[in-house]
């Protein structure tokens, strides 16, 4: 991994109003007060420290070509959903006149200032990693030229593959008096054309969508031979003439938009909430525009011109663009069959635990306990296999899940509504508020609900974030419950990108608690609700959190020294942190994981020398949550589906279950171990808000925690197969002497 350059971590925009000094605290001579908002990192400004950490991946040279164009198309992704929900959140509390600071200090629009900033930082860091990366690829002969670039006869066949395909799919729309400027969609690519009849004075302006997405790829192949490419939008400018025949066209510039996708209203009341979520999508079409990219190349009348129709502010608000717009567009690329582009390809293999040959109950009732880990494990031979099993099993009775998100083409919708037709009483939670997935889990409860399925949509006033599936199964002694918890989604594709843990659970408390959490869920009433294992929010979870940290404080001692490690995407709430800055006061040792946005500032003298805190950026997305405590040498090991979130404790139905297991405890000590350890993916974040890599020049070939995980789930693999086949060898021998 190249060294962090100063472009890309700009950290004076994370210093607070007064500097922190690491050494403040030295000599225990200061009393820090933790509701000092100098404490405390922003969360926005956190979270694009994290996206320059993404970039950085596709700067890396030492990866495969193509794995640094799909980190390029990530990280422009990451930006896109950046603006719709984090700026277009900050824009509407601005327009609402909200003045109140966040815990770090800043208002609503001192944090949009800084993320501007902060972006045009970014943008300058990505362009340049972005020109590097094409001209990297023209090298290994994936040529991306300009109409102009291509031949005579490569052009010819452009206007006829633009005529045949593209030209039916363009709609055209004038922009003058008698046709008010048109609606712009989101995240759509855009040509403003500059036009007039021949010989005449007056100047007509028209706008025309380029159709990507709507059957056409951004990326236009020239040729039959080798890796030639055209962008569509240049195919498009090079033939306006089919558009607007025997008009001059005197200019065309491109230009995208981005429109706010916060559609939270209140829900409190809400008679429907199915209509309220289809109320929103349709805002969400027509909200604001938060930005405008463009190129250089546009006219400084007509840049102003589109911020005003658009209602932006032509100072803040519009990006010039040096180079393409739309990077999640460059998924095209990655996906060509260039091997030798890519990280060499990843199986995940079967769960050893989990035979093929006999029943999925049968070795959850044996081991009671059965830890996943995704993507090294297959998620379809385990969570698919168990979902199958449930459906076609004649002894299961009942299933129940809180789905979050999914595929849309998944098996798992399939094996729902296969019980139900197999007469199995199925009730399914879907989260309709699953962020850019409302609109395909309307699609998918209506589904469900024809083929049977009671479908319901949580707590009103509450998001439904558990990843939990309960099993009824009538057993030779009545009937049993067995239950999947996760980390991640139940969707099949992410399984194999994202790292997360599952476990299948055969306990009776564990069962009777996912009971109530589905009762709850499909009734709303909160009442005497007793659980023995299960920890769910918003009710419990965050009080245990505290309680187990300052367990964790007043246990420390020299002979048994305080320790917590949390493994999380985010740490954002102020309560955690301040009981963890308490921790690291008390000489407890903290260390955590923390994929991309965190609060607390580690390094501190006297307040969080005892807190180190790593981003792990590699191959996998990091998605798991762990959460540990040492507890005076009696473990505790949770997992489940929550950050340490303020909306993910107080405003979320979450779940975490303890691991009682000592080898499942055994498998997340090595987990959380490797990625501490970790000399290839991992980033150290400073007190000052900024990040460095751990190791800045890794030896060639080094592997990363990722890497390692992948050889140690094909070792368990192996261990267990020498294992079957001992016994296998045994029991034979064993046979022979009886016969």
């Amino acid at each position: 991994m190249d060294q962090v350059s100063s472009e890309t971590i700009n950290t004076a925009e994370f210093l607070p109003a007064k500097p922190i000094d690491e050494n403040i605290g030295a000599q225990n001579k200061i009393e820090f007060d933790l509701n000092d908002p100098a404490l405390y990192l922003n969360r926005e400004l956190s979270w694009l420290q994290f996206n320059d950490r993404v970039l950085e991946q596709a700067k890396n040279r030492k990866k495969p070509l193509l794995e640094r164009v799909k980190f390029l198309a990530i990280s422009g992704s990451n930006m896109d959903e950046f603006f719709m929900k984090r700026i277009g959140g900050l824009k509407q509390q601005v327009a609402a006149g909200i003045q109140e600071a966040t815990a770090d200090g800043r208002t609503p629009q001192q944090q949009l200032d800084e993320c501007h900033s902060t972006i045009k930082g970014y943008q300058a860091q990505k362009e340049r990693v972005s020109k590097n990366i094409f001209s990297d690829l023209r090298k290994q002969g994936i040529e991306i030229l300009s109409f102009k670039e291509l031949t005579e006869k490569e052009q010819k066949e452009a206007r006829g593959f633009f005529y045949d395909n593209i030209f039916p799919l363009v709609t055209p729309q004038s922009v003058d008096p008698a046709h008010p400027f048109p609606f712009i969609s989101n995240l759509s690519l855009n040509l403003l054309v500059t036009l007039r009849y021949p010989g005449g004075q007056e100047i007509s302006l028209a706008r025309v969508k380029v159709p990507v997405g709507a059957g056409a790829n951004r990326f236009v192949r020239v040729g039959t031979q080798g890796h030639r490419f055209v962008l569509l939008e240049n195919v498009l400018k090079n033939n306006l003439d089919l558009l607007f025949p025997g008009m001059d066209i005197l200019s065309c510039e491109l230009f995208r938009v981005t429109r706010n996708a916060n559609t939270s209203k209140q829900e409190e009341h809400a008679d429907d909430l199915l209509a309220l979520i289809e109320t929103a999508l349709q805002y969400r079409r027509v909200a604001p525009i938060v930005r405008l990219q463009v190129n250089p190349d546009i006219s400084l009348l007509h840049r102003g011109r589109l911020a005003s129709e658009l209602g932006l502010n032509e100072e803040k608000d519009v990006f010039i663009s040096n180079d393409m717009l739309g990077l999640h567009d460059l998924w095209e690329l990655y996906r060509l069959e260039l091997p030798q582009l890519k990280d060499s390809p990843h199986y995940p293999i079967d769960h050893p635990l989990l035979a093929k040959e006999r029943s999925i109950f049968h070795s959850i009732r044996e081991l009671k306990n059965i830890l996943l880990q995704h993507p090294y494990e297959s998620f379809t031979t385990s969570v698919g296999r168990f979902l199958y099993e449930a459906a076609t099993d004649p002894k299961v009775r009942g299933i129940k899940m809180a789905l979050y998100r999914t595929d849309p083409d998944s098996e798992i919708v399939n094996y729902l509504i296969r019980a139900a037709q197999n007469g199995k009483q199925v009730a399914v939670v879907v989260e309709l508020k699953a962020s850019f997935d409302e609109q395909s889990n309307i699609k998918l409860a209506s589904r469900m609900e024809e083929a049977g399925i009671h479908v319901t949509y949580g707590v009103v006033g509450l998001k439904t974030h558990a990843k939990l599936i309960l099993v009824i199964r009538q057993d030779y002694k009545g009937l049993r419950r067995y239950v999947h918890i996760g980390t991640g989604n139940y969707h099949p594709i992410t399984a194999r990108l994202y790292s997360d843990l599952g476990m299948f659970i055969y306990d009776k408390a564990v069962g009777r608690d996912a009971t109530e959490l589905f009762n709850y869920l499909t009734t709303g009433f909160t009442p005497k609700r007793d659980y023995t294992k299960l920890l769910p929010a918003p009710k419990i979870l965050k009080k245990v959190l505290l309680d187990k940290i300052e367990r964790e404080i007043s246990g420390h001692s020299e002979k048994k020294p305080g320790l917590i490690r949390f493994k999380m995407n985010a740490l954002e709430d102020i309560d955690i942190a301040k009981a963890l800055y308490q921790a690291s006061q008390a000489g407890v040792k903290v260390e955590l994981l923390v994929r991309d946005s965190c609060r607390i500032r580690p390094g501190i003298t006297g307040l969080s020398e005892n807190i180190r805190v790593i981003s792990i950026i590699g191959r996998f997305l990091e998605h798991t949550r762990i959460y540990y405590f040492q507890n005076g040498g009696e473990e505790e090991f949770l997992i489940g589906s929550a950050d340490a979130m303020k909306r993910n404790l107080e405003y979320r139905v979450e779940a975490l279950v303890p691991v009682e297991s000592k080898s499942l405890r055994a498998q997340l000590r090595e987990f959380i171990e490797l990625q501490l350890n970790d000399k290839v993916s991992a980033w150290n974040l400073q007190s000052d808000g900024s990040y460095i890599p751990v190791n800045p020049q890794p030896r060639k070939g080094a592997e990363g925690c990722h890497e390692k995980l992948i050889k140690l789930a094909e070792k368990r693999q192996h261990e267990a197969q020498r294992l079957r086949k001992r016994k296998s060898r045994q029991a034979g021998e064993r046979n022979l002497k009886k016969n």
